[in-house]
């Protein structure tokens, strides 16, 4: 499948490197809107097309579009590809707000072609792992989880820190959806929310350069503490936060009705797991039984690119990007309004990845 992707910032280059893993597609184009910055990538990775975003949206030959846009314009840029007739694969989050959310699956619906997203970080080996484990039944029915993504910010490090802290921004939407969708993809849709959202700092000052001393003004909650209730009947709680300098909490755990499974970082797609069933004195580290340990981001457009070949649901689809939004804004909702949200979206639980499964799977050469 002839792939584009428009954005050409950070996150492009790891797709790039990884297009080459998958059989399935071939990035075919790439596009930014200052278009000397695609030209550059098109130079550095033997990419024959370097357009701007309107150019690349007009090529008829380009069947899937990979959305690396800043969030404040996933959704336009989504729905205008959509309109094309494009499959669209987006970075989180899908969209900033619901309504534009809705449009875009809506959208997608109306001619007949994918909308997926990221993160695909749960199809890793260390989630997948995590997922076969409750699914064999070793820590029995889960009852509760944990998760827990707290750091002080990013403007420390981030050559342009602004847009983490604007509208679309802030903890729970930048790495919420690695959190959220590594719960959804281990324990299934989520039903009811309440949670605490508050603002610490009104104003940052970046300490990276180029932009060292540059003032940010903060737009969004920056600490936010949420409770989720599971259509299963488990609760989880979950933080996310720029506002927190040092802990030792785990980034998920799982009890279960047997036992506990601590799962890795769902921003990382490897290890480590642990498990420690109910009369276990110890941990123990669970070999990985997938594969895709090491950053494979890009597997998400591969399975996505299989599942329109034999026309099934991918397991990075639309619906389940939109659930996360929806979670995402229902703890800032259930804080402003001193109540429980109750969701009105759900979502299937993502079919777990065969055990075996690596790069040549993808690939309809071999």
């Amino acid at each position: 499948m002839k792939v584009g992707i428009i954005g050409c910032g950070n996150i492009s280059r790891i797709y790039l490197q990884n297009a080459a893993r998958f059989g399935n597609y071939e990035i075919e184009a790439v596009a930014d809107i200052v278009k000397e910055r695609a030209e550059e990538r098109a130079q550095e990775f033997g990419i024959p097309k370097a357009y701007t975003t309107e150019e690349l949206l007009a090529d008829s030959d380009i069947e899937l579009v990979i959305n690396l846009t800043i969030p404040a314009v996933h959704a336009e840029i989504a729905i205008q590809a959509l309109e094309n007739g494009k499959h669209v694969y987006g970075e989180k989050p899908l969209a900033v707000s619901r309504e534009d959310g809705k449009r875009m699956l809506e959208v997608a619906q109306e001619k007949g072609v994918y909308i997926g997203n990221a993160p695909d970080t749960f199809l890793g080996a260390g989630i997948q792992t995590s997922r076969k484990l409750i699914d064999d039944g070793w820590i029995g029915k889960p009852i509760s989880a944990t998760a827990f993504m707290m750091i002080p910010g990013h403007e420390s490090w981030h050559p342009d820190a602004t847009f983490y802290y604007q509208e679309g921004g802030g903890p729970m939407f930048d790495m919420g959806p690695y959190y959220l969708t590594a719960l959804i993809n281990l324990m299934g849709p989520v039903s009811r929310i309440t949670g605490s959202a508050q603002m610490t700092y009104k104003e940052r000052t970046i300490t990276s350069e180029p932009n060292y001393g540059k003032k940010i003004q903060v737009e969004v909650p920056t600490q936010i503490n949420g409770v989720l209730d599971f259509e299963s009947g488990a609760v989880a709680s979950i933080i996310t936060s720029f506002d927190t300098w040092h802990h030792q909490l785990p980034k998920i755990e799982i009890y279960g009705t047997e036992g506990t499974i601590s799962v890795p970082d769902p921003n990382n797609f490897g290890g480590p797991v642990y498990v420690r069933r109910k009369e276990h004195k110890e941990w123990s580290e669970v070999p990985l039984t997938h594969g895709f340990s090491d950053n494979s981001r890009g597997l998400g457009v591969a399975d996505m690119v299989d599942a329109i070949e034999n026309k099934r649901t991918a397991r990075t689809d639309g619906q389940l990007a939109f659930h996360v939004l929806d979670i995402m804004h229902g703890v800032h909702d259930a804080s402003r309004d001193n109540k429980h949200y109750v969701l009105t979206s759900s979502c299937k639980q993502p079919e777990p990845l065969p055990i075996g499964i690596d790069e040549t799977f993808f690939n309809k050469k071999t």
